[in-house]
């Protein structure tokens, strides 16, 4: 017996000591995911470093008097492009006419964009994937396709004024909210709309008081991030603004390519002027905005 007992000691022992078979694919798909993650990370510092040289060379070159054959620019830490800058265009102006055309444009596509996202999250109807795509139509074509006969149209009765950057604006920047807001509100539980009508509470009250708390992060970033698109879109802005309906970036492509002479240092330093005025806003739009709200709820139906 105790032969028995110890012949299947050793038997069960020798079954958990893993092979060297089993043992050999592990480490093939070890040294695989060593490979393809080395390979990610870096393929990703690789690009991140081409755009810090490319921003860094921006910023160096307008804070220098000229940059030829050196290293760093000569006269570094110069601040007399900006003051070109600021002498050859009204830099306030500019602002100015970017925020209003961003916030323009960004509360027109909120006030329609809300109702329609409210409708394709709560409602279940025919043909609703064709609407969709219909209004995500304008992020999918080139903005010049439909952009010139829009353009000719608002020319001819609005003018190159500042409601027509505006409503030109609007036609992409409607879809962009539409997408954004349509998974924040399918969030929302529809039970709760449903108890606050069981408890006596009108539309309006439902919404002012249920739905509206709890989309309220959703229209922030939907609102924010519309802003910070509005103002980086360049070619409905040009088709249509006039000289002074013009924005920072309007006004930064004809420094560089409008014809005359103009220093290099000096279309750089506007260059930085509108990358701040970016970041600025997109800081602001990140306190505001997490990775984790994007979230779409899968629907198997």
């Amino acid at each position: 017996m105790n032969i028995e007992v110890s012949q299947n000691t050793v038997t069960s022992t020798t079954n958990n000591v893993p092979t060297r078979s089993s043992e050999e694919p592990r480490r093939q798909r070890r040294r695989g995911h060593f490979w393809s993650m080395l390979a990610f990370y870096t393929a990703i510092g690789f690009f991140i470093l081409n755009i810090l040289a490319m921003v860094c060379t921006v910023v160096l070159d307008s804070l220098g008097k000229q940059w030829f054959a050196t290293w760093l620019p000569e006269g570094l830490f110069t601040t007399q492009w900006y003051a070109f800058a600021f002498s050859d265009h009204d830099i306030v102006q500019l602002l100015s006419n970017t925020l209003i055309v961003a916030l323009g444009a960004t509360f027109i596509s909120m006030l329609v964009g809300f109702p329609a996202a409210y409708v394709l999250a709560r409602q279940q109807f025919r043909f609703k994937g064709a609407l969709m795509g219909f209004y995500l139509l304008p992020m999918l074509v080139p903005p010049l396709a439909y952009g010139i006969p829009l353009a000719t149209v608002l020319l001819r009765y609005i003018g190159g004024e500042l409601p027509g950057v505006i409503l030109i604006n609007v036609v992409p920047t409607l879809p962009f909210v539409i997408l954004i807001l349509v998974p924040f509100i399918e969030q929302v539980d529809i039970s709760l709309e449903s108890a606050s009508h069981m408890l006596g509470a009108n539309r309006l009250q439902t919404f002012w008081r249920i739905v509206l708390p709890l989309v309220m992060p959703g229209l922030l970033t939907a609102g924010i991030l519309a802003v910070v698109r509005v103002i980086a879109m360049f070619e409905l802005t040009y088709l249509v603004a006039n000289a002074d309906a013009g924005t920072l970036i309007v006004t930064l492509y004809g420094d560089a390519f409008a014809s005359g002479m103009r220093p290099e240092q000096a279309i750089n330093a506007m260059a930085v002027v509108y990358m701040l005025t970016t970041m600025a806003l997109l800081i602001i739009a990140l306190c505001f905005v997490k990775p984790t709200q994007f979230v779409v709820r899968l629907k198997g139906k």
